[in-house]
């Protein structure tokens, strides 16, 4: 990078070396899960080269090397940053910013710019102790269940857009690759995806804070999402089976977002001086919440519950969260025992 910089000072040489570094920190990283992949087996999907019109961000990963947030802080009512071989630019602030600004990146969606910025020494903001304990179930009916029974329904947001997708997605199809008018196509399938992508955050940030405001506790599944969502194709030697189903099971469990809302859950939980625990979910939407027998037979459809041994009848997924609850009660006497 030395080298290259020296050898081209009005080119390369002119923008931020700590951010040229982090951009090969990110090529770095992605040969190493490649490699990773080789060695367990698995299909490595090679990194495909990205030419410099396919990176949407970048990353300072130090303020005051190369960006400075807010560079002008005289000015009595607009916010800037200033980036090396850019110079000033005005940003649109929406909150204020607490601690110290430590990483600052710019990301493009679609024909928005974005700056994020992370800080270190973020004060927490405690709430008032509530003693409510509470176990939640991840769904694609319901967003998420309780033990209380209390359901967040599932916006679906991309499948709510998926008529307005065809439509563009068909006008893209017909574009000429290179053209003008195929970037545009492209910039509003973009538009629509960011659209979706913003309304289920939001969404997730309303259901997570309505969380830890009820309750000083919350059990939650410890999912492995990238294996749930696994294709099911398989090989040309060894097919797999129900591949539609299972394609549109994993479009319906990635539209509702499970990752997102347990990364903002442990976020806000964390600055609310809450407790959050992750169970194995592995058996909790088969066994009984009152006798505590497992079985495949419990569970036959997607809403209720039948317990072959006992009788009791409840939904699934409020059965799955007093499961999950008392796991997750059983863990946190455990560690206090030890």
């Amino acid at each position: 990078m030395k080298h290259i910089r020296a050898d081209d000072p009005d080119g390369q040489g002119r923008w931020s070396f700590s951010s040229q570094q982090a951009t090969l920190r990110r090529l770095d990283k992605a040969f190493r899960a490649f490699f990773d992949r080789v060695k367990a087996g698995r299909t490595p999907g090679c990194p495909r080269f990205k030419g410099r019109g396919w990176f949407d961000s970048v990353q300072w990963p130090k303020d005051g090397d190369g960006c400075r947030w807010d560079s002008q802080p005289e000015h009595p009512t607009a916010t800037y940053v200033r980036l090396q071989g850019i110079g000033h630019v005005r940003v649109h602030q929406h909150r204020p910013v607490h601690g110290r600004v430590k990483t600052i990146s710019v990301k493009r969606e679609g024909r928005r710019w974005y700056v994020l910025v992370s800080c270190q020494g973020v004060p927490a903001r405690p709430l008032p102790a509530t003693g409510a304990v509470t176990g939640i179930d991840m769904g694609v009916a319901s967003l998420v269940t309780t033990s209380d029974g209390e359901h967040v329904v599932n916006p679906r947001h991309l499948a709510a857009t998926a008529d307005r997708l065809a439509v563009v997605r068909r006008d893209l199809a017909r574009k000429q690759r290179g053209s003008k008018r195929r970037r545009k196509a492209v910039a509003r399938v973009a538009a629509l995806h960011a659209k979706a992508r913003r309304q289920r955050i939001d969404g997730a940030h309303e259901t997570a804070l309505a969380l830890i405001r009820d309750y000083g506790m919350i059990v939650h599944e410890d999912l492995r999402i990238t294996n749930m969502t696994r294709s099911a194709s398989g090989t040309i030697d060894a097919p797999g089976r129900n591949v539609a189903q299972k394609s549109g099971l994993n479009r319906s469990i990635l539209d509702a977002g499970w990752g997102v809302f347990l990364t903002i859950l442990a976020h806000k939980v964390e600055s609310a001086g809450r407790e959050l625990i992750a169970v194995n979910p592995a058996g909790t939407s088969r066994t009984c919440a009152r006798c505590g027998h497992c079985a495949k037979e419990n569970h036959l459809t997607q809403a209720s519950f039948v317990c072959t041994a006992c009788g009791h009848a409840a939904h699934a997924d409020v059965n799955a969260a007093v499961n999950v609850l008392r796991a997750g009660l059983a863990l946190r006497r455990a560690a206090e025992a030890a």
